[in-house]
């Protein structure tokens, strides 16, 4: 069983920052993949931010250049640091992680950026 603790969600000013974290443990053999996605009330869940095993990064258009995702392989950690954060980014971010066939969630981090 794997488990993901996502940890630094909260209230911000728009214009502000925040770094998300997830941390991975539990019976993790090969990780392919860890990526956060969101999802904003009456809309579906979204992918913001991927990196595969070998540190290939992927992002939503509507965040490039304001979020960076990255990864410690020691730490089975992942973090986003996301920086001019608009309202429109309020929504409750998950934590994904691809291990085989497998798909593992975190519970989720709620972001909320006032205007």
């Amino acid at each position: 069983q794997v488990q993901l603790v996502e940890s630094g969600g909260g209230l911000v000013q728009a214009g502000g920052s925040l770094r998300l974290s997830c941390v991975a443990s539990g019976s993790i053999f090969s990780i392919r993949a860890m990526g956060w996605y969101r999802q904003a009330p009456g809309k579906q869940r979204e992918l913001v931010a991927g990196i595969m095993s070998g540190g290939r990064t992927n992002y939503a258009d509507s965040v490039k250049g304001r979020f960076t995702i990255s990864r410690d392989n020691a730490k089975s950690t992942v973090y986003m640091q996301m920086n001019s954060l608009k309202s429109e980014d309020t929504a409750v971010y998950y934590c994904n992680l691809v291990s085989g066939r497998y798909e593992y969630w975190g519970q989720g981090t709620q972001v909320t950026v006032s205007s």
